[in-house]
């Protein structure tokens, strides 16, 4: 095992057992962001339907969130343009109450500091995605933060019911 799959498996272990630096939503709190939210930024969303980015932006949609698609590879997903950037989103159609962030774990920093600049209020982090410096980021400026959760999953289950 490398030193960097050791780091990333303590990561997740910390996660799993609370012992992280930052405070991330239990599911109280994933329930409440859900319930108030009403505009969610994708980022890394893909038209492919064969992608986990595709399938829950589809869900949200359907469940009658807005969704903005953010990712510099596509240029829109099920008709709704996609931006190039957080920003570009933000700049054309108005802030996010969430940011999905669909990257590799160590991609996100980069996408906690354009929530934070942006003015999110959650910095949403998908399944298996776990990076304590972009939650310590999102969370000192005053994000919400959720890690290693599913926005689809967690609807269905604590929203829905």
């Amino acid at each position: 095992m490398t030193a960097e799959e050791r780091a990333r498996a303590r990561d997740v272990l910390d996660l799993q057992e609370g012992r992280g630096p930052v405070a991330v939503l239990d599911d109280t709190g994933v329930a409440d962001v859900l319930r108030a939210a009403r505009r969610i930024a994708v980022v890394g969303c893909s038209s492919r339907p064969d992608r986990p980015s595709f399938t829950v932006f589809r869900y949200l949609v359907h469940q009658g969130y807005e969704c903005v698609p953010v990712n510099p590879r596509e240029r829109s997903v099920l008709g709704i343009p996609a931006f190039r950037t957080l920003g570009e989103a933000v700049d054309a159609t108005g802030p996010f109450d969430i940011v999905d962030v669909f990257r590799r774990s160590e991609l996100c920093l980069e996408h906690a500091r354009e929530a934070v600049a942006v003015g999110a209020r959650c910095l949403w982090l998908q399944l298996g995605v776990v990076n304590w410096e972009a939650a310590a980021v999102a969370a000192e400026a005053g994000l919400l933060v959720a890690m290693d959760r599913c926005t689809a999953i967690d609807h269905r289950a604590l929203v829905r019911g």
